[in-house]
């Protein structure tokens, strides 16, 4: 009987395996594509380079320059010096015999050949007295030696050695064995552990000399051997072929300030190192710790500064590719910090941008319209001319062309005007203008003018004040500009005002009714005043438009509708505003039209 495998009990586990498993590559995919895109940013690998290596310069500071093991080194130096004295002076103490007591041994006399002597002799002035004797010294040395981990060399006055702790049994006897030649016995070395040699040679400083052991050779090849001969104790510091650090210190055995011999206490190869390496392990974990925090916390720091600056100038890009649709900037003006303010002031661009664009396609678009009427109407008159049966009709037709041309010229100069605006005022440095000094001019000029009207201008300006020293009614702008502004004021409400009637101007500080970062801003205001019907209640910001007019029949065709538009930008490129209302008495009755106009005071 066969058993299907796939419909047993078990059959469904390995299928959730393989789901999970796959989820979990997945994850690990989502997880390695993020952080590739992390670090595609250039800014988010400089942020990295710039915290990290900080801390590895640090951590090859500690481990290069690291005090401690110069501290150890001087530490151990002591040590050794210290227990050398003491072992030196038991020694000598047990390494020697009385010369009343000397015993011989006839039949080893009788072995000695012509020339030999019997053991070991010292010439002093007490007399013949053996000098260091190995089998005697051996115990003690061991017992001296073994707790401390270092080796002990006893060598004569010659320098011959004659004891080395290396060679004691647990019994304290002497082995006795030829020491094969140097690297004999050594594998050859992988390059992986000469490259880690020589790491350990550069950290640990590669102007110490060179050890060199010279096993049963004569002592004297060590200087501080040499010296200890001679009665110093001397103490060197040196580096053998695996990079490993090694303390020499050599102390005379001497006794009745006699030199006997003299003792090398050595470090093993790698007791220092290994205090060392424990030491600087220490530090690289807490370098990991730190590298692994340092990191975390630059890909943070780069997560709010890389990738917003990456979001921001790949919007700007789409923004300058952009055609058809509008583009829109990341929004970071929650964050109270410089991409806020980044993001702020190019969303703000973006929109003017936006606005600039549709008010040039507007613009284009309303001039086209204008100038078709005229043309349009011109068009007419000039097909209709020939046809014309009389004088009379040809007169009519001639005025009709006139007035259609001078139309035409008046809006192609407002259109000039109104397009080189913009660039004019962006280009011009605004200086301080004297605004009682232009009204009055303004004032002046329209009284001198004669026209049929019969309509006076008048100016009245509210007193300065004393503490102001003249500066009351200055602003910062543009003379010529500001001087249009009023100008076309003045002269539409000429055109609204009955024969005979009177436009008032007048002057003031005030402070404006929109608040400027949470505070009322300190300006001048001027007012102008006629006695004409009024502005229409859907009219009263239309007329800011472009070529909107509400004028009688009888003077259609007189103005091109730029007058109060220019009007408008050339105020809010000084940072003013204007607005118009109606007069009106307490029954509702309109007495007439007022323009008002805020610009902002020129600090003293």
């Amino acid at each position: 009987m066969s058993v299907d495998v796939e419909t047993g009990p078990l059959a469904p586990a390995r299928p959730r395996e393989e789901v999970a498993g796959k989820r979990r590559r997945a994850r690990l995919r989502r997880f390695f594509a993020v952080l590739g895109s992390r670090f595609s940013s250039s800014l988010t690998r400089r942020i990295l380079v710039l915290n990290l290596g900080g801390l590895v310069a640090l951590l090859v500071g500690f481990l290069y320059l690291n005090q401690f093991r110069a501290g150890l080194i001087d530490a151990r130096v002591q040590s050794l010096q210290t227990q050398g004295e003491i072992i030196a002076a038991a020694v000598a103490a047990s390494a020697t015999v009385e010369t009343d007591a000397l015993a011989l041994d006839p039949e080893k006399l009788l072995q000695l050949a012509p020339g030999q002597s019997y053991g070991y002799r010292d010439e002093s002035e007490s007399g013949l007295e053996f000098s260091i004797n190995p089998e005697r010294i051996g115990p003690v040395l061991r017992r001296l030696v073994s707790p401390t981990r270092t080796r002990a060399r006893i060598y004569d006055r010659e320098g011959y050695l004659l004891i080395d702790s290396r060679s004691l049994t647990g019994r304290s006897n002497i082995l006795r064995f030829d020491l094969p030649a140097i690297g004999q016995d050594e594998k050859p070395a992988t390059m992986l552990e000469r490259w880690w040699t020589n790491v350990k040679r550069w950290f640990n400083s590669s102007e110490l000399p060179l050890y060199e052991d010279i096993g049963a050779g004569n002592g004297k090849a060590y200087p501080e051997v040499e010296r200890a001969l001679n009665g110093s104790a001397t103490s060197i510091v040196r580096v053998n072929a695996r990079g490993e650090t090694i303390v020499s210190v050599a102390v005379p055995v001497q006794r009745f300030r006699a030199v006997r011999g003299a003792l090398l206490m050595s470090t093993q190869g790698g007791d220092i190192d290994k205090i060392i390496a424990s030491e600087r392990w220490a530090i690289f974990r807490v370098f990991l710790v730190s590298a692994g925090v340092m990191f975390l916390l630059s890909l943070f720091l780069a997560g709010t500064i890389a990738e917003p600056m990456r979001r921001l100038a790949e919007a700007a890009d789409r923004v300058r590719r952009g055609i058809k649709s509008r583009q829109e900037i990341p929004d970071f003006t929650d964050r109270a910090d410089e991409i806020g303010h980044l993001s702020g002031a190019l969303r703000d661009m973006t929109k003017a941008l936006y606005n600039r664009i549709e008010a040039i396609e507007s613009f284009a678009a309303d001039v086209a319209h204008e100038l078709k009427n005229p043309l349009t109407s011109l068009r007419s008159a000039v097909e209709t001319l020939p046809r014309a049966r009389n004088e009379e009709s040809k007169a009519r037709l001639l005025e009709v062309i006139q007035h259609d041309v001078r139309r035409l010229d008046r809006l192609i100069s407002d259109i000039s005007d109104a397009s080189r605006l913009d660039a004019e005022l962006a280009r011009a440095d605004y200086e301080p203008v004297d605004m009682v000094r232009l009204l009055n001019a303004i004032r002046d000029l329209a009284n001198q003018v004669k026209r049929n009207d019969g309509v006076t201008v008048s100016l009245d300006i509210a007193p300065a004040d004393p503490a102001r020293q003249g500066t009351d009614y200055l602003v910062l702008g543009h003379d010529s500009r500001l001087g249009q502004v009023v100008n076309n004021v003045v002269d539409n409400a000429r055109s609204f005002s009955a024969s005979g009637g009177n436009v008032r101007l007048a002057l003031r500080r005030a402070r404006s009714d929109l608040m400027r970062n949470g505070l009322m801003q300190e300006g001048i205001e001027i007012i102008i005043d006629d006695d004409g019907p009024g502005i229409p209640g859907h009219a009263a910001e239309r007329i800011f438009e472009r070529f909107y007019t509400d004028r009688p029949q009888t003077n259609f065709g007189q103005n091109s509708g730029l007058g109060l538009s220019i009007s408008r930008q050339i105020i809010e490129a000084h940072g003013g505003w204007i607005k118009s209302q109606n007069r009106t008495l307490p029954s509702g009755d309109v007495l007439g039209a007022r323009f008002t106009i805020w610009l902002p005071a020129a600090a003293r």
